[in-house]
């Protein structure tokens, strides 16, 4: 059984029309300032931050509860896609098991190595 879950969602936006910089930064650095005032998130520019047309958005939540970090990372996909003036072309989410005991018995006993991975 995991301990908890990572979740990650990456989301590519476009805005070919945009012909600056100043101007793409306008558009999309609100709405990362309100994804991370309205949900439990971390929220960065990943890529793209030297290009005037495109950018690639990440966002990360952790929780012992796999259904709300899909959940909330779902929410955040939504809020992005109809919150910016521009076209989501790409996004992607992965969710990870943190702690997976895999090395313990049923019992919690320590695996072969002789230790209790938690």
């Amino acid at each position: 059984m995991a301990l908890g879950y990572v979740g990650v969602l990456t989301v590519r936006v476009e805005m070919p029309w945009v012909a600056s910089l100043k101007e793409k930064r306008a558009l999309v650095r609100p709405v990362v300032e309100r994804l991370k005032v309205r949900f439990p998130l971390t929220v960065a520019r990943l890529d793209g931050l030297d290009a005037h047309d495109w950018e690639v958005i990440g966002v990360a939540t952790i929780s012992n509860d796999y259904g709300w970090v899909e959940e909330t990372l779902r929410m955040a996909a939504d809020y992005i896609a109809k919150e910016g003036p521009y076209r989501v072309t790409d996004e992607r989410t992965e969710i990870t098991a943190l702690g997976d005991d895999t090395d313990e018995d049923p019992d919690g006993h320590p695996g072969e190595d002789g230790e209790t991975h938690f």
